[in-house]
């Protein structure tokens, strides 16, 4: 898969305190270049320091468009993919608990590549993380 990406940040889970205006101005800053967009759009997550605790770099990206800005995702990964519930005001955050919570107890072994939120046009929202 390749992607073109419009929008990148640095940050991390735990130390960075302006987390979440680096996330939204990071989306809000994508938004014109998302208006007409009527296909799948990406959360990519990548190029981590380490692990969930660590740095790592989160793009908004669309299918490729040939734009000169892309990443290509190997197909090599394998992921787990985890359903979003869209009816709850906090369901990518409590999805993203649960992954971290089944890292802690071993129950899922994270390669640490690239991880992706998946935006559907109909509203539907998908995790995939890559494990090992």
């Amino acid at each position: 898969m390749e992607l073109t990406i419009i929008n990148s940040v640095r940050t991390n889970n735990f130390k960075d305190k302006a987390i979440m205006q680096k996330i939204d101005d990071m989306w809000k800053d994508a938004g014109s270049a998302l208006k007409n967009h009527k296909e799948v759009t990406y959360g990519l997550y990548y190029d981590y320091e380490s692990d969930y605790k660590g740095d790592y770099t989160l793009s908004v990206a669309i299918e490729s468009n040939n734009n000169a800005s892309t990443i290509k995702i190997p197909s090599i990964n394998k992921y787990e993919i985890f359903e979003v519930d869209t009816s709850d005001n906090f369901g990518i955050f409590n999805t993203w608990k649960e992954i971290w919570e089944r890292e802690e107890k071993r129950d899922l072994a994270r390669a640490y590549t690239f991880d992706f939120e998946k935006y559907y046009p109909n509203g539907q929202m998908e995790i995939h993380i890559a494990v090992k």
